[in-house]
């Protein structure tokens, strides 16, 4: 086992703690349009994943409440409670104690803002605090923070304003080489990202993705082989981030890899070898030990995944996309036995099962005014 992965110990939930009685939420509100670009809300809103999660849970012992008596196994419905305020309160009014957010987070949603939340009993959340995820969803400025805040390694870019459209020529003559990938700031899995081979075809996609939003990232395009990392919060168990075995990557579709909803990520990812990992020249230890202080520099509460690519082949990593959401799918229900996620390949790499990757994040909660008190720490 790597260094850098701590040693499995028995799960938090023991005889000398209350047993959690959990909740799961799935994204039932749009996603408002925060600085001019909305994120794309996910059809069904994550409950495939929600359904997964609560009835993995469930079967491991632990008490999950659900909005319908007997949900069905087999159906993504009846097994989590919508994150509108109704939906939240209607979960605690039947003894939830801990909310696990499968959703996207905002700054104006419910488990930010709704009073009623500081009047019930105690309250746990499962996920990443809304003022981060709000401000860190956004790549332009996260990539931003993090050339000013560290010697963090990332491609090069520009940014695309439709409020400044006399520029948007200049900045396109100062990109040194084609290909360059074009994508929306605020995007969900792979949804407007694109590798644009020549001029016509950026202005092209520019074009389109202004449409969607009033500012678009342009990036180097990394040529080298991708990767994932999982990195894990502070928890009861490990007090410092730290990273799951990083997920390699291939059989991209025009460069790109497709998002998991499309192609199954078992048909085109694999964990990286022990092996792999201690050779020096494969430039992976270094790129886990950025992604852990990416995770540490914006005070993740849960779980985040970041993206890495090499410059050209047998080069070192670079960072470039960081998602505040991990996709949580996961095998169990019937129908379901050869799902799973990028962070739950990671996870089986280190001999967690789903359950007991569940249970780990389960680990990680944080009580609501610790969750509502999240400050940026550039702001």
């Amino acid at each position: 086992m790597s260094p850098s992965i701590p040693q499995i110990t028995r799960s938090l939930h023991t005889a000398t703690r209350t047993s959690p009685v959990v909740a799961v939420l799935y994204q039932a509100i749009e996603p408002p349009i925060i600085n001019g670009a909305r994120k794309p809300r996910k059809p069904g809103g994550y409950q495939d994943s929600g359904a997964d999660i609560a009835y993995t849970l469930r079967n491991h012992g632990i008490r999950v409440l659900t909005p319908s008596t007997s949900p069905n196994p087999k159906d993504q419905e009846g097994w989590c409670f919508p994150d509108t305020e109704t939906g939240i309160l209607s979960a605690i009014h039947q003894g939830a104690t801990h909310l696990w957010a499968n959703t996207i987070l905002f700054s104006s949603h419910p488990l930010q803002t709704s009073q009623s939340l500081t009047t019930s009993p105690p309250i746990s959340i499962i996920g990443q605090p809304p003022a981060l995820v709000e401000s860190f969803d956004d790549k332009a400025y996260l990539n931003n923070q993090l050339r000013l805040h560290g010697t963090f390694t990332l491609p090069q870019s520009w940014l695309i304003r439709s409020s400044s459209s006399d520029t948007i020529p200049t900045i396109i003559d100062s990109i040194p080489r084609y290909p360059v990938v074009g994508k929306p700031v605020r995007g969900r899995g792979s949804h407007g990202v694109k590798v644009c081979h020549d001029r016509a075809t950026l202005e092209t996609h520019i074009a389109s993705l202004l449409d969607e939003s009033p500012i678009v990232m342009i990036e180097e395009f990394l040529t080298g082989e991708e990767a994932t990392i999982t990195v894990m919060p502070p928890s009861t168990n490990t007090p410092e981030y730290w990273s799951l075995p990083p997920i390699t990557r291939c059989n991209h579709i025009d460069g790109v890899a497709p998002y998991n909803g499309s192609v199954a990520v078992t048909a085109n990812s694999r964990a990286v070898t022990e092996s792999e990992m201690h050779d020096a020249s494969s430039y992976y230890g270094p790129v886990m030990r950025e992604c852990e202080q990416v995770a540490k520099l914006i005070g993740a509460t849960a779980p985040i995944r970041i993206d890495v690519r090499r410059f050209s082949e047998g080069s070192e990593f670079a960072i470039f996309d960081i998602n505040m959401k991990p996709n949580m799918t996961g095998p169990g229900r019937p129908g379901r036995e050869d799902q799973t996620s990028l962070t739950g390949l990671a996870a089986a790499a280190v001999g967690w099962d789903y359950g007991m990757l569940l249970h780990r994040i389960l680990d990680g909660a944080r009580p609501l005014d610790r969750f509502r008190d999240y400050r940026n720490p550039f702001a």
